[in-house]
């Protein structure tokens, strides 16, 4: 939704197994790369299978501001004519990102080492959440911020006229962070460091020598990595198509699991090993998940996922699997409530900073609905196995996966779970009621709602 649309609240409850063969959106992550890599490329990329959501749509917009021609055919394929590496114009206009905190901070490192200069606006949310993480290392690049305090939107930056190579540590797991570093050398003479000590998805990396850049990466005695990119390549454009987001596929995964009597495939899905740990933990957890299909795409890998409902158990979730999951801990939390015993998840710090206090919205959405839980300061404890929960209205936040997750716990809850706002979901799974009602769930506008 954009930010000025009004809330539109839904409820779900408990009806029939859930059953049939679906395909979820494509990848959020690349989504976003494929536009901006399409935009510094020279020549005609295209790209199907495209998430339509409103972050992505958001990104496509920046990178036609700075002079990138993207079009949409009748099929449904995107054309992107790039501008090429070192030519972006400028904008004239102030970019709006609305909800999209990876297009904003990705998108800030790819001008900050061109000479334009750019402001940023973005709604209540992505307004509250910090860009210092990625502004920092772009200061060090040569990039000018003019910023609230607390380096938060609305900002502009001017961008470096001469931009200086870098060797950086990335200090927190951090997918965006070492994107935008990257992004930024792309652009920048000499050789950009990025050393990641603990992994997080790598799309970057493999987009950007899919597209011809110089990269590479090594792993130090420590075990992180290091990335290495020889900046001013010149970026030659690419046919891609986008595998489904394993961070949408993660709501009907665990929906299937919960409801009694389900069996469900999702559909070509992307399994970079970054991004599966849910896929782990849930089997940890006693989950009946097979990979069917598996195969290589675009230089990922790419499966069917077939899931059926299972007898769950609580797990320790160790905290070096976070990054590989992050967006995902809502909805785990979803399926933990239905696990027997207690399933205890730490090394949360980074939910903190998402696009509400994902950590407190999860915590408040499973007491509201009589989930027994715990909250530390970056970790949480969810004892499953209650009897009568659900019952309760959850506060969303502007967060989409917060109102999915809880939309997931009314399906197999005693009682009918309602979220404040269903409209957020559109940031980035805009089928996601229409696709939960093929596979036979019941979710309705609270209007349309049955008492």
């Amino acid at each position: 939704m954009s930010h000025h649309s009004s809330p539109r609240p839904l409820r779900s409850r408990a009806g029939s197994a859930l059953s049939g063969r679906i395909r979820v959106p494509g990848d959020k992550s690349v989504s976003h790369r494929s536009l901006m890599f399409g935009a510094l490329a020279a020549g005609r990329t295209t790209v199907s299978g495209l998430l339509e959501g409103e972050d992505v749509l958001n990104t496509a917009g920046a990178m036609r501001a700075v002079g990138a021609r993207i079009e949409k055919t009748p099929d449904g394929t995107y054309l992107i004519d790039g501008v090429g590496l070192g030519n972006l114009l400028e904008p004239d206009h102030v970019i709006d990102f609305g909800n999209a905190g990876t297009g904003v901070r990705l998108t800030m490192g790819i001008f900050g080492t061109h000479p334009i200069a750019a402001t940023f606006v973005g709604d209540a949310s992505l307004s509250r959440r910090p860009m210092g993480r990625v502004l920092d290392p772009l200061r060090l690049m040569g990039t000018q911020v003019v910023a609230r305090v607390g380096d938060r939107l609305p900002l502009s930056i001017r961008g470096a006229d001469v931009p200086v190579p870098i060797t950086y540590r990335v200090p927190m797991p951090s997918a965006q962070v070492k994107s935008a570093v990257l992004l930024a050398g792309l652009n920048t003479p000499g050789e950009t460091t990025v050393i990641e000590p603990i992994a997080t998805r790598d799309h970057t990396e493999k987009m950007m020598a899919g597209f011809g850049a110089d990269i590479s990466v090594t792993i130090d005695e420590a075990g992180a990595r290091i990335i290495r990119l020889k900046g001013q390549p010149e970026l030659k454009a690419q046919t891609i198509d986008v595998p489904g987001d394993p961070s949408s596929a993660a709501f009907p995964i665990v929906a299937a699991l919960i409801t009694p009597g389900s069996d469900i495939t999702v559909e070509n899905v992307l399994l970079n090993e970054h991004r599966t740990g849910l896929i782990t933990t849930l089997i940890e957890m006693g989950g009946d998940i097979v990979i069917e299909n598996e195969r290589m795409a675009g230089g990922e890998r790419v499966g069917d996922i077939r899931v059926r409902a299972s007898r769950l158990k609580g797990v320790t979730v160790p905290a070096s699997r976070a990054p590989s999951m992050i967006d995902e801990y809502p909805v785990l939390a979803i399926a933990a409530a239905f696990a027997e015993g207690d399933t205890y998840m730490p090394g949360l710090d980074e939910l903190r900073v998402k696009e509400s206090d994902r950590l407190a919205a999860v915590a408040r959405g499973l007491e509201a609905n009589g989930v027994p839980c715990h909250e530390g300061e970056a970790e949480l404890t969810v004892t499953g196995g209650a009897s009568g929960i659900g019952g309760g209205t959850v506060a969303t936040h502007l967060d989409h996966r917060i109102a999915m997750s809880f939309l997931v716990l009314g399906l197999a809850s005693d009682k009918a779970v309602t979220v404040d706002d269903g409209a957020v979901i559109a940031t980035s799974f805009p089928t996601f009621t229409t696709l939960f009602a093929d596979l036979g769930a019941d979710i309705a506008e609270l209007e349309d709602a049955r008492a």
